[in-house]
């Protein structure tokens, strides 16, 4: 995807230093485009601790390039296998609920513990790492394949008026590398020439929506319309919203998903008002060991001070703003899940099924328990 018309990814390495490897610092965006660099396994645990990057799939991408600069700076007299074994345990501790991330650093332990020496690991999880990057770019491709065809029906049915699509926080090309998760058939039906409008939910508390899906959105010219987390529904009751498509961060084997908090409340929305709501996931982000999202997947608890401050530019300076009561505590969840019964569908890299077992197992036989 482009920004300032020049295409970029989430993450690369430098093109002229593989002992560095390069992220757009989300922190700072809209106001703010910085690339930060990473070159020691503690730059990628923060980097993803601190949400400099986000989103599943990337930061399984994150996780991955970390075991690589985890090996690259070890001495010679260090015990590689268990500098790896330390470097896997501090990446997977950074974000639990995202299952990409645990995915990607299994991915690569689990290539890397047959290697004779440290150079040779190093060779492979570099490779390792350039994999699930390229591995997740044509996932998401695909799912704006296999999406598109939706918001083709909604259009011709509404004889070409544009197609009203909500989602929520940022399941984008920021989060995914390129072309995203919800996105890509938005991406998809826009460069095709498929009239479309986004209403974009804010996502409190870290305003993800506001900041990044429309960041995005303005640079690739797609119309969209920023609305507070509340609004959805509202535009639902009335009409205005054709198709809900939105991103996950686990999706159990039963078709249960856990995304961004606040999706729960669209998706009963959804339901009320006759709105298909979808999900777009790569196959990374499902997690076939658990079956009840509710009771199995664990919820992200932050800190209470992004609930209790808002960041912004003021003037030519980015500030945080304090907005409630100094002393007052803050909850923080991170996620919340919403049952399979309350989606209509979900889109991934090898077509759309129903959001059970059955359906996810008619795409992926290979998951099948004997």
């Amino acid at each position: 995807m482009k920004i300032n018309g020049f295409h970029y990814r989430t993450i690369w390495l430098h093109p002229n230093d593989p002992t560095c490897v390069q992220v757009i610092d989300q922190r700072w965006l809209p106001h703010q485009f910085v690339i930060e660099d990473l070159r020691t396994l503690e730059d990628a645990a923060r980097a993803i601790q601190e949400m400099h990057v986000r989103g599943a799939p990337l930061i399984g991408s994150a996780g991955a390039y970390g075991i690589y600069l985890a090996l690259l700076n070890i001495s010679k007299k260090t015990d590689w296998k268990k500098h790896l074994a330390h470097a896997a345990i501090t990446l997977k501790n950074t974000r639990p609920t995202a299952v990409n991330l645990a995915y990607a650093v299994d991915l690569a332990v689990s290539r890397l513990r047959s290697e004779p020496d440290v150079g040779k690991a190093i060779e492979v999880a570099l490779q390792v790492a350039h994999q699930i990057t390229e591995e997740s770019v044509e996932h998401c491709r695909k799912i704006g394949d296999y999406g598109l065809p939706l918001i083709e029906k909604i259009s011709h049915r509404k004889n070409g008026e544009p197609v009203n699509i909500l989602t929520h926080c940022n399941a984008g090309w920021l989060a995914c590398i390129d072309h995203g998760t919800a996105t890509a058939p938005i991406y998809a039906a826009h460069d095709k020439g498929i009239p479309v409008h986004v209403w974009v939910d804010e996502t409190r508390p870290r305003n993800q929506g506001a900041r990044l899906t429309a960041f995005e959105l303005l640079e690739h010219g797609v119309p969209h319309t920023i609305i507070t987390d509340n609004t959805g529904g509202h535009l639902m009751q009335h009409g205005m919203v054709d198709l809900a498509i939105v991103g996950t961060d686990r999706t159990t084997r039963t078709g249960d998903v856990a995304n961004k908090i606040g999706t729960y409340l669209k998706a009963l929305a959804a339901r009320d008002n006759g709105v298909p709501f979808y999900i777009g996931l790569p196959s990374s982000s499902i997690d076939w060991g658990i079956r009840d999202g509710l009771s199995e997947i664990p919820i992200e608890q932050r800190g209470d001070e992004e609930v209790k401050y808002i960041q912004g530019l003021d003037g030519k300076e980015i500030r945080n703003i304090l907005i409630t009561p100094e002393q007052s505590p803050a909850a923080n969840y991170a996620f919340d899940v919403t049952p399979a019964r309350l989606i209509t569908g979900l889109i991934t890299e090898r077509g759309i099924c129903e959001a059970n077992e059955k359906g996810l197992l008619d795409l992926f036989p290979e998951r099948v328990i004997v």
